[in-house]
C-alpha cells in the first residue's frame, strides 16, 4: 500500500515540459509570437528569438501544436512527464512554384463597422486603467542595459599602421544575436535600479543600486554619452499618445487619434494561460509618416490590455540614419489581474544609407521585476530629488554584485567588453590618437599631461576694427588639479595693433572638472578685448573665424576692461544661481562715440565704467545634457527652462559711475504636436530702472552673419535697436516632414519645413531719450551721412519671419528671412537667405 500510495504521490508531481525554438523553414529566421499549446490545454507565444518553454501537469496531453498566420499548422506528439526539446520549422502556405496574378487595387479601408478598430477603441478607452498611474503605489526593481556595437569590421583599418595594435578590440564578435550579422560591441553600459511610485501626491522616485559602464578616459565624456543614449533610447510607453524615440514623437498605435491615421486588422485568437488574446497587425495609412507598424496581442478579459507588442517603422519613414528600427515589450498578469511591463527591447540600426554595408547598432534592454502593488513605503523613501545614488554604490559596481543581481547575464562577448576597453584607454598608441582626435572634433590639443591649446577655431579671425587678428590660448586639465582651474588667451589685431588678453582662476568645489554637473565653482577672471554690443552668442566665441564673415556695414565695436568674480552652484534638481561681481569699463572703437548732451554742447567721453552686482537664477526640470570640451549641449525635452536675472548698478564702488538695476526674465519651451510636429517657444522680458547712458541699455540681438541665429534677429542691423524695457517672443515651428512627405519628389529627399516668427516691443524712459533728456549720450550715427544708425521701437513691434527647408542633405537647413517692420531705416535688408547646420535623427 505504501509503495502504491509513494507512486501516486510521484505522478501527480510529474510534470512535462517542452522547449525549443520556431524558425521560418525557407530563411531560418526566428519567428516571433507563434502560437504554442497542448491540443486540449493551455499555451504559450513564442518571444522574439523564436524560443519557447510550455509546461503541464496534465499527463493526459500528448501533443503540442505550432500555429502561426501565413504557415502551415504543425502537430508534434511528446512524451508526457518529461523534459523535452523539440525545435520547429514552419512551412509558408504558399508554393514557391506557383504563379500569383494579382491586381494591385485592395478594397478601400473603412473604420465604420470595423472589428478591429472597435476593439482598438476599446483599448484606448481602458487606457487609463492599464498604466501604472491608475495604482496607489507602485514598487518594483528595474535592471537596464544599453550597448552599441558594429555590424561590420573596419579591415582597411585594423591593417593600417596606425590601427594595428587596437585590433583585440574588433575581434570580439558575436554571431548569435542577429541573424546573418557579426556584431562587436564597443560600449556597455548597466543600471540597476529599486523604483517606487506615489499617485498623489504624485511622485516617482528611483534609487540606483549598482552602474556599470565602459570607460574611454578623459577623452570621452562617459557621463554625457550615457545622457545622450538615454535621450534617443527613452522609456517606451506604449499607453502614452506619443512616443519620444531618437529626438523624434510618434504616435502610438493605441494613441486617442491612432484609428484616424493606422490601418488595423485581426489576425488571430490565442489562448494563454486561460486568457484569450487576440493578435492585432498595425500599419500606417501614410507608409511615410512618423508612425509604427506591428503587431500586438490585446486581452479579452475585460480589462483590454497589451500583453505583447512588437512594431518597427516603415523604411520610407522621415527618419535620418536609421536603418532598422524594432521595438518588442512583454507585460505579464499580476495577482490583481492587471498586465504589468516586465521587458522592453529597442534595437536601432544606424548608417550613412540604407545600402551602407558596415552600420551601429544600438540596443536597451530594460527588464523588469518583484512588482509591489499598492503597499507605501515610508515617506522618507518619497522625498528629496527623482533619483538618487546609494552611497556604496561604488563598493557594488564590481563582478559578484552583478553575477548576483543582473536580470540577464552577460554573454561572453559582452563580458570582455568591460576588459577590453579597459586595456585599450591605457595604451599609448590610444591616447596619441584621441588626442589628435579630440583637436580635429573639439578644437582642443593636449600640450603634456596638464595643458590643452585651443579652441583652433578662434587662432586667426578678422573684423573691420582689429583687421588680421590671432590668437592662442588653453586652459588646464584636471590632471594639474582636481581643484584649481587656469583659462588663459592672448591675440594681437594687426590693423588696431593692440594686444588682447584673458586670465581667468577657478576654484571647483566638486574636486572634477568646473564643467561637469553639478556645477559648484568659484571664478575670477580679467578680459581686454573686443565685443560686439549687444551680442551675447552661445556655444561659440565672437572671434570664430566663420563669424568674421558679415553683411552689411560691421563698424560698431567696443574696447572692454572686465573683471569679473562669480560663484555658481547647480543642484540636482536642476535648479542652479549664479552670484556676480563685475567691474566693465566700456571705450568706444569703430563707428561708437560717446558723445554726452550738455544743453546745447556736446562732450565726448572717453569710456564709461561701470560696477555690478548681480544674482540669477535658473531651473530646468529633468534637464540632459552632453558634456562638451568647453561647453554643455542641452538635450532638450518637453519641460521649461525658466531664466530669473537681476543686476544693480553701483556708483562709487570700484569706480562705477551709474546707479540703476536690470531685471530680466526668460523662458523657453518646446510644444509637441504628435503628426504635426513640434514648436519651440521663448518669451523673453526685461525692464532697467534708473537713467543710464546707451551702453548701458538693452542692445537688442542682431545677427548680421550669413548664418541663421535662433536666439538672434536675423536682419536686424547691429545696434539698430535700443530699449530699457521690452518683451519678446520667438516662435520655430518643425513640422517634421508633415506636408513635404505627402509630396512624391519632397518624399524622397526627406526635407522637411519649418517656420518661425520673432516679434519684439520695446520703448525708453522720457529720462534714458536723448531727444528728450539734452543731458544723456547721443545715440550712434553714420560716420559719413550723419544719420541715425540706433531706433528705439516707438512705432510698433520689430517682427520679422521665416519659411525654410531642414534636413537638406541631412544636415543643412535654409530659411528664406522677411523682414516685416522698420523697412524705411537705411541700411536695412527686406529678404534675406540664411543657412544653419542641424543635425538630427
Amino acid at each position: 500500500m505504501l509503495v502504491l500510495l509513494l507512486c501516486g504521490s510521484l505522478t501527480a508531481m510529474a510534470q512535462t515540459v517542452v522547449k525549443g525554438k520556431v524558425i521560418d523553414a525557407s530563411s531560418k529566421s526566428p519567428l516571433t509570437s507563434v502560437s504554442v499549446f497542448f491540443r486540449g490545454g493551455r499555451g504559450v507565444i513564442t518571444s522574439t528569438d523564436g524560443t519557447y518553454t510550455i509546461k503541464t501537469s496534465d499527463l493526459n496531453l500528448k501533443e503540442v501544436e505550432y500555429s502561426f498566420v501565413g504557415y502551415k499548422t504543425t502537430i508534434k506528439k511528446i512524451t508526457p512527464g518529461k523534459e523535452q526539446q523539440i525545435d520547429i520549422e514552419l512551412q509558408p502556405t504558399y508554393d514557391l512554384n506557383e504563379v500569383v496574378v494579382s491586381t494591385n487595387k485592395r478594397a478601400k479601408y473603412r473604420n465604420k463597422n470595423n472589428p478591429a478598430v472597435e476593439l482598438i477603441r476599446k483599448v484606448i478607452d481602458n487606457k487609463s486603467k492599464n498604466r501604472e498611474s491608475a495604482y496607489d503605489y507602485v514598487q518594483y526593481q528595474e535592471y537596464q542595459k544599453m550597448e552599441l556595437s558594429l555590424t561590420k569590421r573596419p579591415e582597411k583599418l585594423l591593417k593600417s599602421k596606425l590601427f594595428k595594435n587596437f585590433s583585440f578590440v574588433l575581434e570580439n564578435e558575436d554571431t548569435s544575436k542577429i541573424e546573418g550579422k557579426a556584431l562587436l560591441p564597443v560600449y556597455l553600459d548597466e543600471k540597476l535600479s529599486q523604483k517606487y511610485y506615489r499617485r498623489d501626491p504624485q511622485k516617482e522616485k528611483a534609487y540606483i543600486l549598482g552602474e556599470k559602464r565602459v570607460d574611454y578616459g578623459e577623452f570621452i565624456d562617459n557621463s554625457g554619452v550615457n545622457s545622450y543614449l538615454n535621450r534617443l533610447y527613452q522609456d517606451v510607453d506604449v499607453y502614452e499618445n506619443n512616443i519620444n524615440i531618437m529626438t523624434t514623437q510618434f504616435l502610438s498605435p493605441i494613441a486617442d487619434l491612432a484609428p484616424t491615421f493606422y490601418m488595423f486588422y485581426i489576425r488571430d485568437t490565442v489562448e494563454q494561460d486561460g486568457i484569450k488574446l487576440v493578435k492585432m497587425a498595425f500599419y500606417p495609412r501614410n507608409p511615410n509618416d512618423l508612425l509604427f507598424k506591428g503587431t500586438m496581442f490585446i486581452t479579452l478579459d475585460g480589462n483590454y490590455a497589451v500583453q505583447k507588442i512588437t512594431f518597427t517603422i516603415s523604411k520610407n519613414a522621415n527618419l535620418n540614419w536609421t536603418k532598422d528600427l524594432k521595438i518588442n515589450q512583454d507585460f505579464e498578469r499580476g495577482p490583481d489581474g492587471r498586465y504589468h511591463r516586465i521587458l522592453s527591447n529597442m534595437l536601432v540600426e544606424f548608417s550613412l544609407t540604407q545600402g551602407s554595408k558596415g552600420s551601429i547598432i544600438g540596443e536597451r534592454t530594460v527588464s523588469l521585476k518583484d512588482y509591489i502593488i499598492n503597499k507605501p513605503a515610508a515617506d522618507t523613501v518619497y522625498q528629496g530629488p527623482a533619483e538618487v545614488a546609494f552611497q556604496n554604490i561604488t563598493s557594488v559596481g564590481n563582478d559578484s554584485f552583478w553575477i548576483a543581481n543582473r536580470h540577464q547575464p552577460l554573454s561572453e562577448v559582452e563580458s570582455k567588453v568591460y576588459t577590453n576597453i579597459d586595456s585599450l584607454k591605457n595604451m599609448k598608441s590610444f591616447r596619441r590618437l584621441m588626442d589628435w582626435l579630440t583637436l580635429l572634433l573639439a578644437g582642443y590639443k593636449q600640450m603634456g599631461p596638464n595643458y590643452e591649446l585651443g579652441p583652433v577655431s578662434t587662432f586667426y579671425s578678422f573684423n573691420p576694427v582689429e583687421g588680421f587678428r590671432l590668437r592662442a590660448g588653453g586652459r588646464t586639465t584636471p590632471n594639474f588639479s582636481k581643484n584649481i582651474f587656469f583659462e588663459n588667451y592672448l591675440a594681437y589685431g594687426f590693423k588696431d595693433e593692440k594686444w588682447k588678453y584673458y586670465l581667468a582662476a577657478t576654484y571647483s568645489f566638486n574636486h572634477k572638472s568646473i564643467y561637469s554637473f553639478p556645477l559648484n565653482y568659484l571664478r575670477f577672471s580679467y578680459q581686454r578685448d573686443t565685443k560686439i554690443p549687444g551680442q551675447e552668442l552661445q556655444f561659440v566665441q565672437e572671434d570664430n573665424f566663420l563669424l568674421s564673415f558679415k553683411r552689411g556695414n560691421n563698424d560698431k565695436w567696443l574696447y572692454n576692461n572686465i573683471f569679473k568674480a562669480e560663484y555658481v552652484r547647480e543642484f540636482s534638481n536642476r535648479l542652479s544661481y549664479t552670484l556676480g561681481f563685475k567691474n566693465w569699463k566700456q571705450t568706444p572703437a569703430g563707428a561708437i562715440v560717446f558723445d554726452q548732451q550738455n544743453g546745447g554742447d556736446v562732450k565726448n567721453i572717453p569710456n564709461v565704467t561701470t560696477t555690478e552686482l548681480s544674482a540669477e537664477l535658473r531651473w530646468a526640470p529633468h534637464e540632459k545634457f552632453y558634456q562638451g570640451k568647453i561647453f554643455r549641449i542641452p538635450i532638450i525635452n518637453e519641460y521649461p527652462i525658466f531664466r530669473l536675472r537681476y543686476i544693480a548698478g553701483i556708483k562709487g564702488l570700484a569706480g562705477g559711475e551709474y546707479n540703476y538695476h536690470n531685471l530680466n526674465l526668460t523662458i523657453d519651451k518646446r510644444f509637441y504636436l504628435a503628426q504635426l510636429g513640434y514648436t519651440d517657444v521663448t518669451v523673453e522680458g526685461g525692464k532697467i530702472f534708473g537713467n543710464v547712458p546707451f551702453p548701458l541699455l538693452t542692445v537688442h540681438r542682431a545677427n548680421q552673419s550669413f548664418s541663421y541665429q535662433l536666439n538672434a534677429y536675423n536682419l536686424m542691423n547691429f545696434m539698430e535697436f535700443i530699449s530699457d524695457r521690452y518683451v519678446g517672443i520667438n516662435v520655430d515651428h518643425y513640422f517634421n516632414g508633415f506636408i513635404f512627405n505627402k509630396i512624391p519628389l519632397f518624399k524622397k529627399l526627406k526635407w522637411r519645413e519649418v517656420i518661425t516668427a520673432k516679434v519684439l516691443y520695446g520703448g525708453i524712459s522720457d529720462q534714458n531719450n536723448p531727444a528728450i533728456n539734452k543731458e544723456t549720450f547721443k545715440f550712434p550715427v553714420n560716420t559719413v551721412t550723419g544719420l541715425p544708425t540706433t531706433y528705439i521701437l516707438n512705432d510698433g513691434p520689430y517682427v520679422e519671419v521665416s519659411a525654410g527647408i531642414t534636413n537638406i542633405f541631412r544636415l543643412l537647413r535654409i530659411d528664406l528671412v522677411k523682414r516685416l517692420t522698420y523697412l524705411n531705416n537705411p541700411d536695412v535688408s527686406q529678404w534675406g537667405i540664411r543657412s544653419r547646420i542641424k543635425f538630427d535623427f
